[in-house]
């Protein structure tokens, strides 16, 4: 039932919400990562359907009880990989939150040209 009574949940954490921003970067352009996806019966924080990187904000619930470990094969069945950080993480170190975000991407996050002196010349 927790699962249940999580994908009721409304309104984002904070660390949802930065989590969110993160992944909004620019520096993300060509990687879409859509919020609250239903897949299967399960609803997920963040996923680049893309790349299959589900990725989640955990305030600690996610201690690896029974629950977690069938979504987690279910989803890994499904070819998803699932990256989990906690609130505090997100909240006190979001660079790094960042860096694994672009590292799980394979390391091939598009970053968008900026204009420079050269080019407007």
């Amino acid at each position: 039932m927790r699962g249940r009574a999580r994908a009721m949940r409304k309104e984002p954490t904070e660390a949802e919400r930065k989590l969110w921003h993160l992944v909004r970067d620019r520096r993300f352009s060509g990687f879409k990562f859509r919020r609250q996806v239903p897949i299967g019966r399960y609803i997920v924080d963040l996923v680049c359907l893309e790349k299959r990187l589900i990725v989640e904000a955990d305030g600690g619930q996610h201690a690896e009880n029974a629950h977690d470990v069938v979504r987690d094969a279910w989803l890994a069945v499904q070819g998803f990989r699932i990256r989990r950080f906690w609130n505090a993480d997100i909240l006190q170190r979001p660079d790094e939150v960042r860096d694994t975000l672009w590292h799980d991407l394979d390391g091939v996050a598009r970053i968008e040209p900026t204009e420079t002196a050269e080019m407007r010349s």
